[in-house]
């Protein structure tokens, strides 16, 4: 099947390259020239303007874009007087769901299929596929569907759900294969939202679960005698001097918290156990906000996901004023000094 990819960074280029890997013909392009050569040269076709682009894909032409969240309107805007009915525009980036419904109104009096597709998979996706949350109009998905089955991991060996047969029936749902249409349009992106929220909340428990651990020889430091500083009641119980990296191992044999976030912390502090080439400075991209907007409005409670949004903030320096006034104020009533990092 042919595909159109636009938008080569990490993660476009590589699910670029594994359609290329499954006989698929993809027509590719990028504002850097470089990224569209260098997959040409894998037996990609380039294009060097979206005319060029659209003009060498078949009808009914299936567009993939993979650019940042506040390119996609434009692009969809300057790709729009080369479309026709029946063309297809795919978003398989970190779109709000709500631009998705938008977007699907404003395309289907043009007869132009809208499909969003909540993509998980990062750099490793190459390998191991993409997980693959989807959303638009059945006919659509249907039509992508062999470009979606070379994305996706496939079964693998992963156990079977038990019960699953007795529970769904065998009627080729394709969860297992790891890509699912979901629903009318912005559901895939509305999974994703939740995925990416659940995420945040997973990472922050391991950070700071191994933050516990690192500290665990806080009696070993010495005393420090002064008004401003809580003692430490018993040293004695905090004695250890743990080997997080072979910690984080033998988690992963075994445990029920097991996962690959924990398998990519392992690698991560075998190579550095300080971790010393991060400063620690937490991005977020909207998921995780949208989630708990989503939340607000469902009037359901998410205590993880929020303190974990809200630790990312914290990370980028966003509390630094919050934490100068509670030293304001903490001078201003009782004469306390800041001590010095």
């Amino acid at each position: 099947m042919q595909l159109g990819m636009i938008g080569l960074g990490r993660m476009g280029a590589n699910m670029v390259r594994r359609l290329l890997r499954g006989r698929h013909q993809c027509i590719v392009f990028d504002r850097s020239t470089k990224a569209v050569d260098e997959l040409v040269k894998e037996t990609a076709v380039g294009a060097a303007s979206l005319r060029e682009f659209v003009e060498k894909l078949t009808k009914p032409r299936a567009v993939w874009l993979m650019v940042p969240v506040g390119a996609v309107d434009q692009t969809i805007a300057e790709l729009l007087p080369y479309l026709e009915h029946g063309d297809i525009v795919i978003d398989g980036g970190n779109s709000y769901y709500i631009d998705d419904i938008r977007r699907a109104k404003e395309l289907t009096p043009r007869g132009i299929h809208y499909v969003d597709v909540g993509t998980s998979g990062g750099v490793w996706g190459l390998e191991r596929g993409y997980c693959m949350m989807i959303g638009g109009d059945a006919s659509a998905v249907r039509h992508l569907d062999p470009i979606f089955a070379t994305l996706a991991p496939g079964r693998g060996d992963i156990p079977r759900t038990p019960g699953r047969d007795e529970a769904i029936g065998k009627d080729g749902r394709t969860s297992e294969q790891g890509y699912l249409h979901c629903g009318p349009s912005g559901a895939g992106h509305f999974i994703k939202m939740v995925h990416n929220g659940i995420e945040y909340g997973v990472m922050a428990a391991y950070a700071e679960g191994f933050a516990v651990l690192k500290g665990a020889n806080a009696g070993k430091r010495p005393d420090v005698i002064d008004a401003e500083t809580t003692p430490l009641r018993d040293p004695q119980h905090f004695q250890y001097d743990l080997d997080l990296a072979e910690i984080a191992e033998v988690w992963r044999r075994g445990s029920v918290i097991a996962s690959w976030l924990l398998d990519l912390s392992a690698a991560a502090l075998i190579r550095d156990p300080a971790l010393s080439t991060f400063a620690g400075r937490v991005s977020d991209s909207g998921e995780g906000r949208w989630t708990i907007k989503a939340a607000i409005d469902e009037g359901v409670p998410v205590h993880v996901l929020s303190s974990a949004l809200y630790e990312r903030f914290s990370s980028r320096g966003e509390t630094d004023f919050a934490d100068k006034l509670l030293s304001a104020m903490r001078y201003e009533f009782g004469g306390h000094l800041e001590k010095t990092a």
